[in-house]
């Protein structure tokens, strides 16, 4: 095989993501946002009217074949290039040879640049210019968050296609087109849905290392065999921990681990943190929980708390698995370790009841905006005490609605 973008599969001893990897729009599984019909990527591809784009997605998801796809339908001069052994020189050439087309053939030049977040400033300037003018289409891909990684003046020039992580019915039907098709349909394997989606799960939405796991399965059965659960066990070399299909084990873990938190449990917490990350949990998923569970347990016994979590969401955000899990075990442990207090929590719900459910009556004449023309005809602000004027920056007067002047929602 020349290059990546020849697709035809050319030989028997290619690695089965490489033999599998699709051709067209239509076997991209998993993907029917980006590339599915009626999208805009879809109709540029069609017209090729290919503009200038960021694929941004995690590993596995079809970034590379997109730009694979592009490559063979387009007739556009592609040239392919990763950023991790490319340097200013090999670039300046691609552009001035894009240059030429342009001139002389009336000829685009695409240029895929996969793992654009590689190169440093200086080296995404240089593509600056000749992506404004048009000199080359560029598509990058990336699998780190473009607004931290890709310079903004260039990033305002791409389009942005995000590809997300594959869900394991996606990667099934990969897995099934594999062993129906050109893959390893020739040896008539055997294997249920439900064992190919279970190696979706264990993946975490990567379609390539699925594919890998699958070949190696393979490997181990006879033609005709039945590739079971218990074969993929022994290719990964660990149990393949997954949630049941109803979703009760999904629903009951996340429970444990939100009340092992609240509970200050930080030996359950991991066990249960472990559990979400084996079984394949989205991270953003467990983030969120322990965002939440920093705001409604430890609250204000430990602000910070709050702090580090929505710190740790977004970090793990930003890289993903597998460093995420030390991120999200960072946050999980502080906030089961840390003090509680859901007094905020009660006192938002209870003010948010009488607000329901009670006639609260009007915002006090001293507390009304008086910064307008006539406000003090009204009596708006006429008599509200500044409570810097006074000691200790405190003076006593009315806040509540007169209807709630005894109520009591914050009780610390």
């Amino acid at each position: 095989m020349d290059s990546l973008f020849d697709l035809e599969p050319t030989n028997a001893y290619e690695p089965l993501p490489v033999r599998m990897r699709p051709t067209k729009l239509d076997h991209l599984y998993g993907q029917e946002k980006a590339v599915g019909k009626g999208t805009f990527l879809r109709a540029m591809v069609e017209k090729d009217t290919i503009p200038s784009m960021l694929f941004y997605g995690p590993c596995g998801t079809g970034k590379t074949t997109l730009a694979g796809i592009i490559a063979k339908v387009s007739n556009s001069h592609f040239v392919n290039l990763n950023a991790t052994n490319a340097g200013i020189g090999e670039l300046r050439n691609i552009i001035e040879d894009a240059r030429k087309r342009v001139r002389s053939l009336q000829q685009r030049t695409i240029l895929f640049l996969d793992e654009i977040h590689r190169f440093n400033k200086s080296q995404q300037d240089v593509l600056l210019p000749c992506v404004e003018d048009g000199t080359i289409i560029l598509i990058g891909a990336t699998t780190e968050n473009p607004f931290f990684e890709v310079n903004r003046p260039l990033l305002s020039r791409l389009r942005l296609i995000t590809l997300e992580a594959l869900t394991p019915k996606a990667i099934g039907q990969i897995l099934r087109r594999a062993i129906t098709e050109v893959g390893l349909g020739k040896r008539r394997l055997q294997v249920t849905d439900e064992v190919l989606e279970d190696v979706g799960i264990f993946v975490n939405g990567d379609g390539r290392m699925a594919l890998n796991i699958l070949e190696q399965a393979a490997a181990m059965v006879p033609d005709e065999g039945t590739i079971t659960i218990e074969v993929l066990e022994k290719v990964v070399g660990r149990r393949i921990y997954t949630y049941d299909k109803k979703g009760d084990s999904h629903y009951d873990t996340i429970s444990a681990f939100i009340k092992s938190m609240r509970g200050s449990d930080v030996q359950a917490t991991v066990h249960y943190l472990a559990r979400m990350i084996e079984a394949g949990e989205d991270p953003n998923f467990i983030a969120r929980r322990i965002v939440i569970c920093a705001a409604e347990d430890v609250g204000l016994a430990d602000p910070q708390a709050l702090i580090l979590a929505n710190a740790a969401a977004q970090a793990a955000h930003m890289v993903g698995f597998p460093e995420a899990r030390i991120i999200l075990s960072e946050a999980a442990c502080y906030v089961a370790l840390a003090p509680k207090s859901n007094s905020a929590y009660l006192a938002i719900d209870a003010a948010i009841a009488d607000v329901r459910h009670k006639d609260c009556g009007q915002v006090p004449d001293h507390l009304k905006d008086s910064h307008y023309s006539g406000a003090s005809k009204l009596g708006h602000g006429n008599t509200y005490k500044y409570a810097h004027n006074y000691p200790n920056g405190y003076v006593k007067q009315q806040y509540l609605p007169t209807p709630l002047m005894d109520a009591s929602y914050y009780n610390g």
